[in-house]
């Protein structure tokens, strides 16, 4: 059917109007796709660029910088050092081997070197970045950066390595850094990405070590361009990391130089500690190391020097070491007695030299006997037969129980690496350790320290701490944690009656400043700086009946590892006391010879702003004194530098 003339000019005005439409619709649309495209491909075409080749956009991990640690003044003993090393990339190297003869040819490489980079390389992911050489001097550095174009993955970087500015006087306590092992790995439970960078360092031993978590930091990231021969062409963005937090110690950076000088050679170990807080002032072990070394590779040789020497420099004694205390245990069976009620201050008894129990005799030290003694006395010329005596009536279980009580067979929790419960046995533990039976002869052995009983510098500090405060003083070695003070936990009272504590403090008052006082000449005569304290001597070895009936050979004529180990706890002063002092001598001899003098040397530095004061020692002694204070290699006090460094 033919439409009318109006029908078909409304249908072409509609169609009109649609075409208009449709046209102006694609118009509208290809404009917007044709802006788009120009802004993608010019206004943004750098950009796009770098993310159409990805594979040359590699993201690094930027390590942190790792918290300081510093002594209670704020001295610094463990810092950081820039450090020019030398990086390979396997994925942008190609010809890794080629490449690190190159470098070879640049900087002091070893066969050795190339082989065991190459090693690590492939055993790595591709993109991973490998330490090829660091420490580098500036020439070095400088050579490799200007012969970039031929060294595909390779990058020269400019990082932090630890250095130990004081390196022997905090070796033990702070310990050092190295490579993350796959042993490490495998003990930590969520391993930090950190700790996937090859030669990664972090804490091995020490205060490195315990408080890794707090020293480390977090990482940063940077995103990095490279052209395709491998090489760095500029950075495209950074987000930086947090550095680790800084530690404080509780230590004196000046009292254990003195320490640590005045050990000298000895194999020897001192603690002193502040009765008031449980702070540690000095944690000395001697001979010490450098632990720079185990930072930047210590040889063969070196390590060897270390394992070899029989006074062993690795070993921190001070917390490790569990020696026999000897004397200085008498202390210890005397509170037990008074407590127990089975002796009193005044209380006298018979030393003739020795004791017989069963078919055995147990001799005193002085083979001629004390005679009548009291406990004042027993501690002060250090009588064994006073001990034999009250020990039987007390118990080996009420004595241990003191022990523990004071300090003794417990471990002290502190940042530092194999610190020991050491041993203070009782009925139960030789059951447990032998299947024996306790007898009455492990008794008479344990009351003067000898026999199972087994002790650390540490923990017979702790116990002078707390007979002369009179509470449960406990060690502590921080002081704080990126600026926030660790807080004190005050100590509370012993569960001793104070006539007790007052006996024992008097005894050891009489040791170094009564007349007949086994540490007399090591007295001070200071008024305000009055030490009391007791010695102690060990055996190693066993003497027998016959060597007594001739004549105990001295320890003079014995080799040194047969020699007694040489004791003596202390505090100062005696009437308000502060410190509290531990020395043990590995053979050193007698206690009131070898190691007291230590102890007052170390504990007068403690209390005074600078060297010992000559006026606190008597005055026969003040000539010798002067000349031995000169000649201990001390460090400069600003510089930090020491002109003798004691090295095992």
């Amino acid at each position: 059917m033919k439409r009318s003339p109006r029908i078909a000019a409304e249908s072409n005005t509609k169609l009109n109007r649609r075409t208009l439409f449709l046209g102006g619709s694609m118009a509208a649309m290809f404009a917007v796709l044709g802006g788009r495209m120009r802004y993608l491909q010019v206004d943004q075409a750098d950009a796009f660029k770098l993310l159409a080749e990805e594979n040359r956009i590699s993201i690094r991990l930027i390590p942190p910088a790792r918290g300081l640690i510093q002594d209670r003044n704020g001295k610094l003993i463990a810092g950081n050092e820039q450090n020019y090393r030398v990086l390979i990339t396997r994925e942008t190297a190609g010809d890794v081997e080629l490449v690190l003869k190159r470098l070879a040819s640049l900087i002091p490489l070893t066969e050795d070197d190339i082989t065991q980079t190459l090693d690590e390389v492939m055993s790595l992911n591709p993109f991973v970045p490998v330490t090829v050489a660091e420490r580098l001097s500036w020439n070095d550095f400088s050579k490799i950066a200007v012969n970039a174009p031929a060294l595909p993955g390779v990058l020269p970087e400019v990082g932090l390595s630890r250095r130990y500015p004081l390196d022997f006087d905090f070796a033990h306590v702070v310990g050092y850094v190295g490579p993350v092992s796959e042993k490490d790995l495998a003990d930590i439970e969520a391993p930090d990405p950190l700790l996937s960078i090859p030669k990664f360092q972090i804490g091995k031993i020490g205060v490195e070590r315990w408080l890794e978590d707090d020293l480390r930091g977090h990482a940063g990231t940077k995103r990095i361009e490279v052209n395709s021969a491998g090489r760095v062409m500029r950075e495209l963005g950074r987000e930086e990391g947090l550095p680790g937090a800084d530690i404080r110690l509780t230590l004196d950076a000046d009292v254990q130089n003195f320490a640590q000088a005045r050990l000298g050679e000895e194999s020897a170990a001192v603690v002193v500690m502040d009765v008031t807080n449980g702070d540690i002032i000095c944690c000395a072990s001697a001979p010490s190391f450098d632990p720079n070394l185990f930072v930047r590779g210590i040889s063969t040789v070196e390590y060897a020097a270390l394992t070899e020497n029989d006074h062993r420099p690795l070993a921190n004694k001070t917390v490790s070491g569990a020696y026999p205390p000897g004397s200085t245990f008498k202390v210890v069976t005397a509170l037990a007695a008074l407590e127990a009620e089975a002796t009193t201050a005044e209380k006298k008894v018979s030393c003739p030299g020795y004791i017989e129990f069963g078919d055995r005799k147990f001799h005193c030290w002085k083979r001629g006997g004390h005679g009548s003694v009291t406990l004042e006395r027993s501690l002060a010329e250090s009588c064994d037969v006073y001990y034999y005596d009250v020990a039987q009536k007390v118990g080996i279980d009420k004595i241990a129980e003191m022990g523990r009580k004071l300090g003794l067979g417990v471990r002290h929790e502190m940042p530092m690496s194999a610190i020991t419960s050491a041993v203070m046995p009782d009925k139960a533990w030789k059951q447990e350790k032998y299947k024996q039976d306790w007898r009455v002869g492990d008794t008479i052995n344990a009351s003067i320290g000898q026999g199972y009983v087994l002790a650390s510098p540490l923990q017979l500090a702790v116990m002078t701490a707390r007979i002369a405060s009179g509470r449960s003083v406990m060690p502590r070695l921080v002081r704080s944690i990126g600026g926030k003070d660790v807080p004190l936990v005050e100590a509370p009272a012993l569960d001793i009656q104070l006539e007790s504590l007052v006996a024992v403090r008097e005894g050891m008052n009489a040791v170094v400043n009564g007349e007949t006082g086994t540490a007399k000449s090591s007295k001070i005569v200071d008024p305000a700086m009055l030490m009391a304290g007791k010695t102690g001597t060990s055996q190693v070895r066993n003497i027998s009946a016959a060597e007594r009936e001739t004549g105990v050979v001295g320890n003079d004529n014995l080799p040194w590892e047969k020699r007694d180990h040489a004791l003596f706890v202390g505090y100062a002063p005696f009437d308000a006391p502060r410190y509290a002092v531990a020395v043990v001598v590995e053979h050193g001899g007698g206690g009131s010879t070898a190691a007291a003098p230590i102890a007052r040397d170390v504990i007068l530095r403690a209390m005074s702003d600078g060297l010992p004061p000559l006026e606190a020692y008597p005055e026969s002694q003040r000539g010798r004194i002067d000349t031995m204070l000169k000649e201990l290699p001390l460090r400069d006090p600003v510089t930090g530098m020491a002109p003798v460094k004691t090295k095992a």
